[in-house]
């Protein structure tokens, strides 16, 4: 039976990692978290529980749970956000996957809880996610602060677990708003560092289609007045991203 390593990167998290470890627990063989110096309880509720607790200046999402994946002791891993937690049917299927291990990784659908509702269409379910891998064969990538899996090569293969990543995302309209206003920040400065592009049609379309492909392709409105609200942030980040991206160009 292969051991599994839960891997968490925290900061300010107080009101979300208890759920996270718990979890964990009964289902992996040792808890990793970075921390990025939090300044509330985060600390010592993790430290209630027997996890192995690193502190880290924050390097950046993608960086920061490379950094993480390198201090488990493990090669198969369980990668979680701190305001994620497991299901008790993915929970299950985990512990399955410890004596009936066949793919490279797995997937996970995530589900979002979004100022207490649970959001089932826009972008935002079934919110497919890799977290569940060998870490030989796979690293973060992406473009922060959008990090996602990614493997070494194309010869690697991937399975779909049941159950749900369980996401407490922003809680108030005014923590998506602040949250929404900084992510597009690290998003443009990252499309920058890459020499991407901010003509005006991106600035005007690209807002237009996400907003549209939330909403309406996606079912957002079946969610609600929530649903709209998410179709119209989701416009709004990706206006910001560009707009900011826009800016940095001007001001060289």
């Amino acid at each position: 039976m292969l051991k599994l390593s839960g891997v968490i990167i925290t900061f300010n998290e107080e009101r979300n990692i208890e759920r996270c470890l718990q979890s964990l627990v009964n289902v992996v063989d040792e808890i990793v978290v970075v921390d990025s110096y939090s300044t509330d309880n985060t600390k010592a509720i993790c430290q209630k529980f027997n996890v192995t607790f690193i502190e880290q200046e924050f390097l950046g999402y993608i960086e920061q749970k490379n950094f993480a994946l390198e201090q488990a002791t493990y090669e198969h891993v369980v990668s979680l956000d701190g305001d994620e937690a497991l299901s008790e049917a993915l929970q299950n299927s985990i512990i399955h996957l410890k004596s009936n291990w066949v793919f490279d990784g797995y997937y996970a659908n995530r589900f979002n809880n979004f100022c207490g509702q649970w959001i089932k269409h826009s972008d935002w379910y079934p919110n497919k996610k890799l977290r569940v891998f060998d870490k030989t064969k796979a690293k973060w990538a992406g473009i922060n602060p959008h990090d996602t899996i990614q493997f070494h090569d194309s010869t690697t293969r991937s399975g779909h677990l049941k159950g749900d990543i369980l996401h407490w995302t922003y809680q108030t309209y005014s923590e998506f708003n602040k949250k929404t206003e900084y992510f597009s920040t690290i998003a443009a400065k990252a499309y920058y560092d890459k020499g991407k592009t901010a003509p005006i049609w991106k600035i005007i379309w690209n807002p237009t289609w996400a907003f549209f492909k939330s909403y309406i392709l996606r079912l957002g409105f079946l969610d609600g007045f929530n649903g709209f609200v998410i179709g119209v942030q989701t416009a709004n980040i990706t206006f910001l991203k560009y707009s900011k991206l826009r800016e940095l160009y001007k001001n060289l």
